[in-house]
């Protein structure tokens, strides 16, 4: 049996069409002839949506009963029983009630495309699992139901709905989305245009990369090598000489003329991996690309030219940047150098030659490394030669009537074979040489003459000491590329080590300094930024100096005093003291001081973000009261108003009765204004520290009546269940009355019309528990603590439900009388806010 397929309508928002469409395409398909049933479809009360489902056949929802309440979800087993060839299922990322059959509907999904049949569903930019974190800090609004990318990237087809910010808020506000009494709230939090504009981007992007894939998947499946111009990239090659700072800026530049173009640098390694470029200018080229928004890529290949047109192929690049050849005119005339082989293999990619600094220069020879065998082993390789050399040939004078010459060549090649492994190369050239010369004056006729007189011995001799001075070569170099191995791997070791230890959680740049110290043995390791703009001889000049960071005792003050100094910039250096490190040792050493570089910009971005946090926090804030406010102050004063203005009237003679609705209208709103006034007063002594407490010992009972009193005609909503067995309590009377009015009033606002707040109270310990129980809602774990933020209101709630100083206010008030308030779940659904006060020291203990 096939796997069904699935068609994935994705959207940026809520509201943008995305059920809509999945319905219009089920009714293509019934009307084209093809069995479509609806498995589950949430129209969100929206009439047009609710409308296309006429005539359609829903597969009924299984009941599921939680906590006392009734949920309907997608019943699974029904719709495999029905088989229809396209079923249509709303939210994939939707989380099923617990007892359902799977905990998410995407493995409802999957089981459903097992059984053979294709589905239809709907998913919103921010339940994707990789953009979670993302749409969490763009709105401020945790997404807990989230679907993992992959399971959509498997879709066979994904459509974007897509819809701009002001055709989504223009269809919010004409109340096509949510409830009339949701619009005001929801244009005002989660469907700003900042935020819609950013929903609508990732959305965009997420598909791009998505189309990205295909292609990329059509094109190997087809074979196709060739470029498809679809999106252009830039790939900067650098092979690890200054001159690729140059590279990239220039490519960097490139890109930017095309709107969503990709820049990719890349540096092609030998297949030894022993030979390459500076790592120190590769690391800092690598900062300098991904701080301009592209991607690093090392890649394998002795062909420069081919390896560098494979990965731009691979990657379907459009354009390549290159630097101009830092050879001489006279090299160039001997081979044609990697920038002209690649233009002439480029094909359809574009090719730039960037002039630079270096172009011409000719290439810089590498540093003499240091000889690959020791020097107790080349003494010894010397001793055999001088030594070895008369006595074979004092051995093998009195033979040399029996034994012929090719095997005495072969006797000395011996030799001249194991002092080149012994002592290396000039050791064994010396004794092929002077082997040759013994050869010809003891062993060729005729003796003691320098004159050969066969010309096949002198051929012999001749090929003697070219195989003799090959095989020198030849063992020399490979004690040099084992020496250059044992190199790098230990250099690979130690960054490696470096990565470890940064990745665990350690401070950057101070693991950066202290393990640079620890590799190398150094007394002191000091970042030291330049004080101002350079000046000729400002290195000896502690005062010119800053140290940034430091690892080890006695820190450099100006790059003089180091032992060894390495500048990453006309602002750093890097300085070492303890000793002189040579050639090898400097390159892992530029390599440490680029990554110190970008792990001081990094601390430096850190450093900056924290310090703008409590700026942006404050402006939330503010932006949130001017919000919050001015509607809670426009709604009372409106309502006043209009009361006072309507008893002014003289147009309309009032009864008794009505006269007296409107007085104790304006008396509620101007109740209602003047707690808000006094919540915002309250709220600025708290943050002040100027509040005034007048702490004693009070009755619980007689405050939780006063309290409920306060309430208004709200009072009837409350079922207060206060024992006169209770301690007294150390609190403030006015105060905790406020708390306790703040608490009431936001249980009865969230509790169902038909159900009563519950006011109790306990006594445990030195404690006294006064808990406000709702069936509302409730609120879930991880935002217990967020209600308790100033001006925050969880959800789409309207702006008339407060300006959300409440909970905040009563958290405030009630530690500052030595209390705690906390929240828990209403066992069977809903919230508990516990009050903890301490009983007085008066009060008798059981």
């Amino acid at each position: 049996m096939r796997r069904g397929r699935l068609r994935v309508y994705l959207g940026a928002a809520p509201g943008v069409g995305k059920t809509y469409a999945m319905l219009g395409e089920g009714r293509r398909g019934l009307e084209r002839g093809r069995d479509v049933v609806v498995g589950f479809v949430e129209t969100h009360g929206r009439a047009r949506t609710a409308a296309l489902l006429e005539g359609m056949e829903v597969i009924p929802r299984k009941t599921l009963v939680y906590r006392g309440a009734t949920f309907t979800e997608l019943d699974v087993d029904a719709v495999i029983a029905r088989r229809p060839k396209v079923a249509l299922i709303d939210e994939l990322a939707h989380t099923n009630v617990p007892g359902s059959k799977n905990a998410k509907r995407w493995q409802d999904i999957d089981e459903i495309l097992d059984a053979g049949i294709d589905v239809i569903s709907t998913v919103n930019i921010q339940h994707l699992e990789s953009v979670n974190d993302v749409v969490h800090q763009i709105t401020g609004i945790p997404q807990r139901e989230t679907v993992p990318d992959e399971v959509v990237r498997r879709a066979n087809q994904i459509e974007l709905v897509d819809m701009s910010p002001e055709a989504l808020r223009r269809r919010l506000a004409h109340g096509n989305v949510y409830a009339p009494e949701k619009v005001d709230a929801a244009l005002s939090n989660y469907f700003r245009v900042g935020n819609l504009t950013a929903l609508r981007e990732l959305a965009l992007l997420w598909v791009a990369g998505k189309v990205d894939e295909q292609l990329d998947r059509y094109r190997a499946d087809h074979g196709i090598a060739a470029t498809w111009e679809a999106r252009e990239r830039v790939v900067v090659a650098l092979t690890g000489g200054p001159e690729g700072d140059t590279l990239v800026r220039r490519a960097a530049r490139i890109a930017a003329r095309t709107k969503g173009a990709d820049l990719l640098a890349v540096h092609i390694t030998h297949s030894d991996g022993l030979a390459g470029g500076d790592p120190a200018n590769l690391a800092r080229q690598r900062a300098l690309a991904e701080s301009m928004g592209g991607t690093y890529h090392q890649v394998v290949g002795d062909d420069i030219p081919r390896a560098l047109l494979d990965f731009a192929r691979g990657v379907n690049a459009t354009q390549l940047v290159l630097g101009a050849s830092r050879r001489g005119r006279f090299a160039q005339i001997l081979a044609r150098g990697v920038g002209v082989e690649t233009t002439a293999l480029s094909g359809p990619i574009d090719v730039h030659l960037v002039t630079h600094e270096e172009a011409k220069k000719g290439r810089r020879r590498p540093e003499r490394s240091r000889a690959a065998l020791t020097r107790k082993r080349r003494l010894a390789g010397w001793g055999l030669a001088v030594a070895g050399l008369p006595l074979l040939t004092a051995a093998l004078t009195p033979f040399r009537d029996v034994i012929s010459l090719p095997s005495e060549i072969l006797l000395f090649l011996c030799l001249v074979i194991g002092v080149a492994l012994i002592g290396g190369t000039w050791p064994a050239i010396t004794a092929a040489v002077g082997g040759f010369l013994l050869l010809n004056w003891f062993f060729t006729p005729p003796y003691h003459t320098w004159v050969i007189a066969d010309p096949e011995n002198f051929l012999a001799l001749v090929v003697f000491v070219l195989v003799a001075a090959a095989v020198s070569a030849i063992v020399d170099l490979a004690a040099r590329r084992t020496r250059e191995a044992a190199r790098a791997r230990a250099d690979a070791e130690v960054l490696s080590t470096l990565a470890g230890h940064v990745l665990r959680g350690e401070a950057a740049l101070a693991a950066l300094l202290g393990r640079l110290r620890e590799t190398f043995a150094l007394d002191s390791v000091t970042l030291l930024e330049r004080v101002g703009e350079p000046t000729p001889d400002d290195t000896s000049q502690p005062a010119a100096w800053r140290i940034v960071a430091t690892s080890g005792a006695a820190p450099c003050t100006s790059p003089a005093v180091a032992d060894t100094d390495v500048k990453i910039s006309d602002q750093l250096v890097l300085a070492a003291r303890g000793r002189l490190l040579d050639a090898s040792d400097r390159r892992v050493l530029e390599a440490f001081a680029a990554e110190a570089a970008v792990a001081l910009r990094q601390e430096r971005l850190q450093e900056e973000a924290e310090q703008a946090k409590p700026l942006a926090e404050a402006d939330k804030m503010r932006t949130a009261l001017l919000a919050a406010v001015s509607h809670d102050l426009r709604t009372p004063l409106s309502a006043a108003k209009a009361a006072v203005e309507s008893l002014r009237s003289r147009d309309v003679d009032w009864t008794a009765e009505d006269r007296e609705e409107l007085l104790a209208t304006a008396d509620e709103s101007l109740d209602r204004l003047d707690r808000l006034v006094e919540n915002l007063l309250d709220m600025s002594r708290l943050q002040a520290g100027v509040l005034g407490l007048t702490l004693q010992p009070i009755a619980l009972e007689e405050i939780v009546p006063r309290a409920i009193d306060d309430l208004g005609p709200l009072r009837d909503r409350i079922d207060g269940d206060i024992s006169f067995d209770l301690p007294e309590i150390i609190a403030d009377p006015a105060l905790l009355e406020r708390v306790l009015v703040n608490l009431m009033t936001n249980a009865v606002r969230y509790s169902p019309p038909e159900e009563k707040v519950l006011v109790t109270a306990s006594w445990h310990e030195d404690v006294v528990e006064i808990r406000v129980i709702d069936r509302g809602p409730g609120i879930p774990p991880e935002a217990h603590e967020r209600v308790f933020q100033p001006f925050q209101r969880l959800g789409d709630r309207g702006n008339g439900t407060g300006v959300g100083l409440g909970l905040a206010l009563s958290r405030g008030l009630t530690e500052a009388m030595g209390g705690t308030l906390t929240p828990e779940e209403t066992p069977g659904g809903g919230l508990t806010m516990i009050v903890q006060m301490p009983i007085s020291s008066r009060a008798v203990t059981p």
